[in-house]
């Protein structure tokens, strides 16, 4: 964290600041504008001779963006070294910039220089003394965030005004010219731009960040580190910012970059990084929706992940011991239990000890792993395996990496080494081609063998001090947080270069801008309490916030062992968030290990089933985000940004456009006093013993009810689990057993369910989802067969047989659509079907017809309204039902 002041008047000692004080030498161009601002007024002649200055130059280099640029010396080091950030990925920037040339208008009058496009305008003040830029939105009517409500179609987004822009100078010699002479590199140099904080504006994003979810007030700071969720330090760090006032702003420097959120200077956002010069890119929205679909054109969006992803993953946990007996007993054990899994995770240690990584399956343990892979494909789980980019010297791989120069140096050219983690361990130089090219040689022999995923744990731990790397060019403090781009787009490359477009996959925890484009991240090493749930859950809604799509996290925790009320209830959220995985430091994960009453296998197999019938909506929910970059789990201001409420709640989030998740932060209210669903068994390095059964009992044998008080956005809503209605906009406080959670149908929309998923599930007489008993099942629905017969059960199936739709009536359904996806392999990001929705109860009914495409069989329409003595439902095969 960088402040530079000393209250509002002075700075900090040894501080000395150039700022941007009055406009000399403007200059148009056709599609740029351009100045040099001098750090004090020119009265005469003399005063051009030893005053600094600071070039500003601004562009709008797509629709709806601006990018202001200000430098001081253009042709140091620090302005010059990557990496940078790939922009414009996947997009043809040339067609965009063509077609948006029109749309730029720049002008020079006495008065003002100015860039305009029809969404957002640059203005500078070029008057003597009186230095400002304001930016403009000129679709204020559009905008519908309640901070910004105004008659005029245009709107002062933020500003950079009197002392705003500057060059800072930190125990430099830099004002003693004989010393500046013979010493210029002493002490640090920053640029810094400060940018107005309005009445009411909240400001989001900034990365995965586990702290309050609304950024006002916090110094933060762009550096990965390996802290765990319980610090201001994360594993994700992205210079983006989104703004409830209706723009963002991305810093296109993936080195140490500051922002200092109304920490400072309670009215601005302090900006610094540094260096010579310092770009933003201004982001117009000016809805949430529409920032981070801009944002993500610039910095790119993520791939689709195939259907499968979506399913339940079970991991060996960190520490534990295993081996191909342990991993049948536990897939069998959930086949019985009718839990479905659809990944199985190995771990770090399917590697041998003290040497990660070789890439290789530990023979002790594993003698027979290209058999033991095939066995568990031939029931049709996915295999996903652990990794990281550091190299053991005991690996039988360091010495190959070491000899043609694939790892890390130090300045004499001997090996970047360190103990910490892998003793002598190098790290993989990303950006030396070939050592891309060894590593991902490595990836194949896996994928040969039946492996179609990676875990790319770690990537932050990265080395500043006596680093060298390939590219020369390359600036080790930028390194530090680039490095988790090039290790995770390197990982995915390979997958999506062997599996196909749409069905590559990584698992990481290290990221900065840019890798929301190789999914799926996970929110890294949470302690098993009800606190860090709670934090994970804000962690996922900043990283949303900052563009990554699909987003996961370690089900009861990663540290300790949590009582099976933290469990059931981190599990109700884990089945609702984008990507589900069961995992855990020193501690298995199986239900009946965590819970031997039976409790949390009921829960579990439930709320598997809840997530697989659910399948069609979340998938055609992932194609959305895939195209759009709006994320998949979403802050409720995504959908409600009219709600001044909305901008505030972070212990509920929507999933997609059409529900309402509301986590259950504890066991029941008799936990309140004195749980704290933790236990010091199975922490970090401290393995599980695995002949234990049993465990801490707590809150297990029953189905408890826990109070939670909820904020219900405007509008009738339909819980799915109760089959109650909750009107807002208001508070409710609502009762839910560990087999429940508030999962809330938004008024006037539908969704698509299955019953043609791996599971047993129906609709009762009030519209509520229900699983039938496990007694009740047939042997078709079931993964076990007996007699040591199972097999998976995942999310791939034909989402467009025996759909369901279910609607919300309680307001007119005006036109809305349902989209069916395609699950075939060949079609992935397409849709098999598309419904047309509509109608009002109060005057008649609600029509679903098919628009596009058709249905498998029989489907289903289900009608609930807050005025229906109970539901309506058809069942049919042709284009179009009605109730």
């Amino acid at each position: 964290m960088v402040k530079f002041s000393n209250g509002m008047w002075w700075n900090r000692d040894g501080v000395h600041i150039d700022w941007a004080v009055e406009v000399v030498k403007p200059q148009v161009e056709k599609d740029s504008i351009r100045c040099v601002a001098t750090s004090k007024h020119v009265n005469h002649r003399g005063d051009t001779l030893n005053t600094p200055t600071i070039t500003i130059r601004t562009s709008s280099p797509a629709p709806h963006i601006a990018l202001i640029t200000a430098s001081h010396w253009k042709s140091q080091t620090s302005t010059q070294q990557g990496p940078d950030y790939e922009l414009f990925p996947d997009v043809d920037l040339n067609r965009i910039q063509a077609t948006h040339a029109d749309d730029i208008k720049t002008s020079l009058t006495d008065n003002q220089l100015s860039l305009r496009t029809s969404t957002i305008s640059v203005q500078i003040d070029t008057r003597p003394s009186a230095f400002n830029i304001d930016v403009i939105s000129h679709a204020n009517r559009e905008n519908p965030t309640s901070t910004t409500q105004s008659t005029s179609p245009d709107l002062l987004l933020t500003k950079l005004g009197w002392r705003s822009i500057g060059y800072v100078k930190e125990n430099t010699t830099a004002l003693n010219p004989s010393a500046a002479l013979t010493n210029p590199d002493q002490g640090e140099r920053w640029m810094t731009m400060q940018f107005q904080l309005s009445v009411g504006e909240k400001i989001y994003g900034l990365g995965e960040r586990f702290g309050p979810f609304v950024k006002n007030g916090q110094a933060v700071e762009m550096w990965n580190e390996d802290a765990g969720t319980s610090s201001e330090k994360t594993y994700k760090n992205v210079p983006f910012l989104l703004s409830s006032r209706g723009y963002g702003i991305f810093v296109p420097d993936s080195g140490r970059v500051s922002f200092e959120v109304q920490s400072e200077r309670t009215t601005r956002i302090n900006i610094a990084v540094p260096s010579e010069k310092l770009s933003t890119y201004l982001i117009h929205g000016p809805t949430p929706k529409a920032i981070l679909e801009n944002y993500t054109l610039l910095t790119g969006r993520a791939a689709l992940p195939p259907p499968w992803t979506f399913g339940l993953w079970l991991s060996t946990s960190f520490t534990t011991q295993y081996n191909e007996q342990t991993v049948n007993e536990f897939l069998e054990g959930m086949a019985k239990r009718d839990i479905g899994v659809g990944v199985f995770h190995f771990d770090c240690f399917w590697q041998k000890g003290f040497e990660w990584c070789d890439y290789e399956f530990d023979k002790e343990y594993f003698p027979d792993a290209v058999g033991q892979l095939r066995r568990l494909k031939e029931k049709g789980y996915k295999i996903c395996v652990w990794l990281n980019p550091y190299i053991a010297q005991e690996s039988s791989i360091f010495d190959e990496g070491a000899k043609n120069g694939y790892f890390i140096k130090k300045p004499d050219g001997s090996i970047w080494q360190i103990d910490y983690w892998q003793a002598g361990m190098g790290i993989i130089d990303f950006t030396n081609p070939d050592a891309c090219t060894w590593y991902q040689s490595k990836l194949n022999k896996l994928i040969d063998m039946g492996v179609e995923c990676f875990k790319t744990d770690f990537g932050e731990r990265i080395p500043t001090g006596s680093t060298v790397y390939h590219n020369t060019n390359y600036s080790v403090e930028k390194m530090h947080n680039f490095y988790a781009y090039l290790y995770n787009k390197v990982t995915f490359e390979v997958l999506e270069k062997r599996l196909g477009k749409n069905k590559a996959v990584v698992f990481a925890r290290s990221a900065t801008a840019g890798c929301q484009r190789f999914p799926v991240h996970w929110g890294g090493d949470p302690m098993s309490t009800y606190e860090a749930m709670a934090e994970t859950l804000r962690g996922g809604l900043s990283l949303g916030t900052s563009g990554f799509g699909y987003w996961a996290h370690d089900i009861g925790g990663f540290e300790g062992k949590p009582d099976p009320g933290l469990y059931k209830r981190w599990f109700a959220f884990g089945s609702l968030s984008s990507h589900s995985r069961l995992h855990g430091s020193g501690s298995y994960r199986v239900p009946w290990i965590i819970d031997p009453s039976g409790s949390s296998d009921t829960i579990l197999r439930q709320f598997v089933s809840l997530k697989l019938s659910l399948m069609p909506y979340l998938y055609a929910t992932a194609i959305s985000t895939h195209q759009t970059g709006t994320p998949m789990m979403r802050p409720l201001f995504f959908e409600f940004p009219e709600d001044r409420n909305s901008w505030t709640i972070d212990e509920a989030y929507m999933l997609g456009e059409n529900l309402y998740v509301a986590p259950v932060f504890s066991g029941s209210d008799a936990d309140l006093v004195g749980s704290g669903g933790y236990s010091a068994a199975g922490s970090s390095f401290a393995p599980e013993d695995p002949t234990a059964t049993k465990g801490d009992e707590k809150g297990s044998a029953g189905n408890e009810k826990a109070s939670v008080q909820v904020y219900i956005p405007p509008g009738d809503w339909f819980s799915i689990l109760t089959g109650e209605f909750f009107t807002g906009p208001s508070w409710s406080v609502q009762h839910h057993g560990y087999d429940s959670i508030p999962l809330l149908l938004r008024p006037g929309r539908a969704i698509a369910l299955s019953a043609g998923a791996p599971t047993d599930s129906y609709f009762d007489e009030r519209g509520v989802w229900k699983l039938r008993d496990l007694n009740e099942t047939s042997g078709d629905e079931r993964a076990w067969r007996g007699d040591g017969e199972w097999s998976a059960r995942g999310a791939e199936y034909d989402f467009a047989d025996k759909v369901t739709i279910l609607v919300n009536a309680s307001q007119p359904v005006d036109d809305v659509k349902v989209v069916i996806p395609d699950s075939r392999d060949e079609k992935l990001g397409q849709s098999a079907a598309e419904v047309r929705v509509y109608g009002n109860v109060e005057k008649g009914k609600i029509y679903a017809e098919v628009v596009i495409g058709e249905m498998k069989g029989e489907w289903r329409l289900v009608v609930v309204g807050k005025g229906l003595d109970s539901a309506r439902s058809v069942v049919g095969q042709g284009k179009k039902l009605e109730a």
